[in-house]
């Protein structure tokens, strides 16, 4: 909802946990609950703004009625829900071609016919390189500086800078290749090169039913 011109696909998990005629009657209370809670927020912008524009003193909030019209201007597409079997690997592959037909429309992804510069290639190859490398921990974290002076090794990214290479990782991060949370200050110096290290910790921590299990213990 605060970045510009987002495209959400909604993805309804647990296909394999409902009867047939249930998963369409989801789906739509699923959408219409999206539409709702989407009108709600534009209503409570406008309503907030309105405020801002009518009080006594207005030049007071001109930071606040900037921010609150840069978010009123954010568009923000909503996709068909995708129901899917986490557990059946058709529906994997079904949920895997949406999103690539998704991604490919030039209507929603102006941007996607983008031609990447041959150094994005060259530094995405050599950090599958350096996260399938035998040196590399199963974490798969590594300090961002660190990693800088290792693709500086290779013969064509000697001249490799950090500026360049944070807008790469952006890049990287953005297609799902690393996880970077440069936002996060305490992480902003360290790059994920195994992201299913992450998803793997996360369905450790994060689980379904999670609440009844722990109640479980004695």
């Amino acid at each position: 909802m605060r970045v510009p011109n987002s495209v959400v696909l909604p993805v309804g998990t647990h296909v394999d946990c409902c009867r047939e005629e249930e998963v369409e009657e989801k789906r739509c209370d699923i959408m219409a609950k999206i539409a709702a809670m989407l009108m709600e927020r534009k209503s409570n912008l406008a309503h907030f703004i309105d405020n801002l524009e009518g009080s006594e003193e207005p030049e007071f909030y001109v930071d606040q009625w900037e921010r609150l019209k840069e978010m009123e201007s954010c568009t923000l597409t909503i996709l068909n829900l995708v129901a899917v079997n986490c557990t059946d690997h058709h529906d994997i592959k079904k949920l895997e071609a949406t999103i690539l037909e998704h991604v490919k429309n030039e209507e929603l992804f102006p941007e996607v016919v983008r031609v990447l510069p041959p150094v994005y290639r060259q530094v995405e190859a050599a950090i599958v390189d350096i996260a399938q490398g035998e040196e590399m921990a199963d974490h798969g974290m590594m300090d961002l500086q660190y990693l800088l002076s290792k693709l500086s090794q290779c013969e064509h990214l000697a001249n490799l800078g950090r500026e360049l290479l944070q807008d790469i990782l952006r890049y990287l991060h953005r297609v799902g290749l690393v996880v970077w949370y440069e936002e996060i200050k305490h992480l902003e110096s360290t790059v994920f090169l195994q992201p299913t290290f992450l998803i793997t910790m996360f369905k450790l921590l994060v689980r379904y039913r999670l609440v009844q299990q722990l109640e479980s213990i004695s």
